[in-house]
């Protein structure tokens, strides 16, 4: 055989058919579970551990620095998410998501051991850094080893690892910390760690470890952007501080810490993020806008019903736990290959469905109003944000270099707790001058919430539904300015295919048609 009928029979080969089966089918099925698991573990920590917080704090004589128990866990994870990214594009997944596992367990133990409060917001520190590591580890996992078709149904199964914690997290933690103690809940869930550890690692080892291309020359970290995920970490810290102090020398604190955040994030997030520029930026965008508006709004729920209609906290905690299961359906809706067309317009319901939820949220403010119409709402709410943070994910995906997949991970999360971080500073801050008491982060409540106004409620509810809105306009500029010229091409192309008579020439040949003025004259002339 020639050299030339081998190239021709080397393209002419017929393409590897993709693995069979979904994420659960065999060449998925070990490292599905293993991920799986990590996020399992992730939502059980975070609805476990709000629970018995309260009792820690009080136990430790550190009600005072209650909100930084929050507060350090988000900051901290701001840097994990910068770090994680750089490292799992230079180096692989791999390494960020196993000592991201180590040290969220670490944390967890430190507090759970912690004899004073400092001890015990150092350990949800170390937690916070862990979980920055784990989450932009585990999109990277998902960007390298699965197919683009796979991947919006591996985001749904992440969505649904959370209904069952949700549901049962608030119970066992409540029952543990009454029989057993507050420690317990903090040490018990490091037990979880040994499935992740045992089932997803060697998983990704196999499918996704090192770097995108292994013969490139290793790249050193980019310290500039370590830089300015130490900024905006030290930021984030400094304008929660302010918001929970509104004391006019608080205002120190805060001007330094928007100092510290601005260029952080112009730096970090890609450009045109908060112009909503069509494509990348406004994914990042979106996902910052609907998770802000949405968990700020949350925070203030289960206090609300305390304080405005006497229901017990765990009842409280129980309004919400139908949303779980309506987020999961959500994301089970955009992972679906026939709706995957209408993604956009998915998205744009997504974050109306969210603004109605929260603007209906302070109407259980009237007494006349039952309460089940808030645990509707906002199941409702949760609908439309299982629409969305699924698909957030899976356009950045989509939208992301297999060498940028790590980055654009780090930029998307980095939007979303951001996103929590300002708004829940400026929502409690609106409720606390509003005479609602002084509230930090999600649950970080003083004794003087008891006495709340109603309208210190509604100050932060209507806010969050309007930012809602304003990401249903962000949902319209998701796909790229060059992918919504590709159909206008294409229509010409038809119109022009459409008009050639059937017989005509092909220009495209190089002849052109015969006029009167080239056509030969006859031979009798």
């Amino acid at each position: 055989m020639s050299a030339l009928e081998h190239s021709v029979s080397d393209v002419a080969a017929p393409i590897p058919p993709p693995p069979p089966g979904g994420i659960l089918g065999p060449a998925y099925r070990t490292l599905s579970i293993g991920i799986i698991s990590v996020v399992f573990l992730i939502a059980f920590e975070a609805t476990a551990v709000g629970t018995a917080m309260p009792v820690a704090a009080r136990e430790l004589d550190g009600i005072g620095l209650y909100a930084f128990a929050f507060s350090a866990y988000f900051t901290t994870s701001l840097f994990g998410m910068v770090l994680a990214g750089q490292w799992a594009d230079r180096q692989g997944p791999l390494r960020p998501l196993t000592i991201g596992i180590a040290a969220f367990a670490s944390g967890l133990v430190i507090s759970g051991t912690a004899g004073v409060m400092w001890v015990f917001v150092l350990g949800r520190a170390v937690q916070g850094f862990g979980g920055g590591l784990v989450i932009v580890a585990l999109y990277v996992v998902v960007s390298r080893a699965y197919e683009q078709r796979l991947r919006p149904a591996i985001m749904a199964a992440f969505a649904a690892s959370w209904v069952v914690p949700s549901i049962v997290g608030p119970l066992a933690s409540g029952t543990v910390t009454e029989h057993l103690g507050w420690r317990w809940v903090f040490l018990g869930i490091p037990a979880l760690v040994v499935v992740p550890l045992v089932v997803a690692l060697p998983a990704i080892r196999r499918t996704a470890s090192g770097p995108v291309d292994p013969d490139a020359p290793p790249v050193a970290f980019d310290r500039r952007r370590i830089r300015l995920a130490f900024g905006i970490s030290v930021g984030a810290g400094l304008l929660q501080y302010a918001a929970q102090d509104l004391r006019w020398l608080s205002l120190a604190p805060g001007i330094a810490g928007a100092a510290l955040l601005v260029p952080a994030v112009l730096g970090l997030l890609p450009r045109g993020t908060y112009r909503a520029r069509r494509g990348l930026p406004s994914v990042v965008l979106l996902r910052g806008v609907a998770a802000g508006s949405f968990i700020a709004a949350e925070s203030f729920v289960p206090l609300m019903l305390v304080t405005q209609r006497g229901l017990s906290p765990t009842m409280a905690g129980f309004s919400l736990a139908l949303g779980g299961l309506t987020w999961a359906g959500g994301s089970w809706v955009q992972s679906r290959n026939r709706t995957a067309p209408y993604r956009e317009r998915l998205m744009i319901g997504g974050m109306v469905l969210v603004a109605l939820a929260i603007a209906a949220a302070p109407a259980v403010l009237i007494e006349s109003v039952p309460v089940w119409t808030l645990a509707l709402a906002w199941a409702v709410g949760c609908l439309g944000m299982g629409l969305v943070i699924g698909s957030t994910s899976v356009l950045l995906l989509q939208l992301s270099a297999p060498e940028e997949a790590g980055a654009n991970s780090a930029a998307l999360q980095i939007s979303d707790a951001l996103a929590n971080v300002v708004l829940l500073a400026g929502g409690g801050a609106a409720f606390a001058a509003l005479g609602g008491g002084a509230v930090g982060a999600s649950h970080a409540v003083t004794e003087g919430a008891s006495a709340s106004h109603p309208a210190a409620f509604a100050v932060v509810f209507l806010p969050m539904a309007c930012v809602a809105l304003v990401g249903a306009w962000v949902a319209t500029r998701l796909e790229p300015a060059e992918a919504r010229l590709e159909p206008v091409e294409a229509r010409l192309d038809s119109a022009e295919t459409r008009l050639e008579p059937a017989g005509a020439r092909p220009e495209s040949a190089g002849t052109r048609p015969e006029s009167a003025e080239n056509r030969p004259e006859p031979a009798d002339k």
